[in-house]
């Protein structure tokens, strides 16, 4: 099929942006590196009136330190987060999730910002900032606002985005050198969304953990925190933990959805081995 006649909008700055985005009300779509909008598109699962194209704008694109923190530009290519070695010195987990997601072409194409506003639970940045605790920048005609991570996602493919704003850029958190990061993902093949994933980070100091970040992937309509495992592993011994105990904990409340590719208890019980090999990788590494 071949998408519905839509008006083309291409703006070279954000403020032009807005604008346009402000003009065109409600039936506007922000067209970034397009890996699902054009699909849905050519489906014409998605009908907008009006695409607004914000490949020219320079202000949305790469990465820079700023008070302790790294920022990077919406239309930052998952290419660009995976192969960047001053992004991935920084905040090494966008490095570690980025070879997951798709196969090459799409990380040629695909961006941060349009992933993020995408907000499918099963895809991998949605669950690298909720982890991170990053904040979403974004911009509208009533100015800019920062939404924490935890905010921004409110179920499948709907986020705190006003329909006049447009994510600009994510402000990432700068963790000790010496923490260790691990992704793991269960998928039909490589680049396949997962049927269940896991980020996680860890801060380690005389042989107990004093920092741990725990995010599941594809286990609810958002990517959801581990937080109350997070809080009981701070101040634990590495040598006094029960890993498969701290897995199975970590999945115990969630409901995960059931679909043709698998049921929602196939995916808890994958989740919780998940967490432990993360972990186990993880602390491997900040324990180097």
């Amino acid at each position: 099929m071949k998408p519905a006649p839509f008006g083309y909008r291409a703006p070279t700055s954000v403020a032009e942006t807005v604008s346009a985005l402000a003009e065109l009300g409600d039936e506007a779509k922000i067209l970034a590196g397009g890996q699902s909008l054009v699909p849905m598109l050519a489906l014409r699962l998605a009908r907008p009136e009006n695409l607004v194209d914000v490949n020219r704008v320079p202000e949305l694109s790469g990465a820079r330190r700023e008070n302790g923190r790294l920022v990077v530009g919406a239309t930052t290519r998952h290419a660009t987060l995976e192969k960047d070695p001053e992004i991935a010195a920084a905040v090494p987990l966008l490095r570690r999730a980025a070879p997951y997601i798709g196969h090459a072409a799409i990380r040629s194409r695909g961006t941060l910002g349009g992933s993020l506003a995408h907000a499918d639970s099963a895809a991998e940045w949605p669950a690298v900032v909720r982890a991170l605790d990053a904040e979403i920048e974004v911009e509208g005609p009533a100015g800019r606002r920062r939404i924490p991570a935890a905010e921004f996602f409110e179920t499948t493919f709907t986020t705190a985005l006003e329909p006049d704003e447009l994510v600009t850029a994510v402000s990432f958190p700068v963790w000790s050198p010496s923490a260790g990061f691990a992704v793991e993902e269960l998928a039909r093949r490589h680049g396949d969304f997962a049927l269940a994933g896991v980020v996680c980070g860890v801060e380690v100091t005389d042989g107990r953990i004093d920092r741990v970040a725990l995010a599941l992937i594809g286990m609810a309509s958002v990517p959801e925190r581990a937080e109350a495992v997070e809080r009981a592993l701070v101040g634990t011994a590495v040598t006094d933990l029960d890993l498969a105990d701290v897995g199975a904990q970590a999945v115990a409340h969630l409901d995960p959805p059931t679909d043709v590719h698998g049921s929602g208890r196939y995916r808890r019980t994958v989740g919780a081995v998940l967490v432990r090999r993360a972990l186990t990788a993880a602390l491997e590494e900040a324990q180097q």
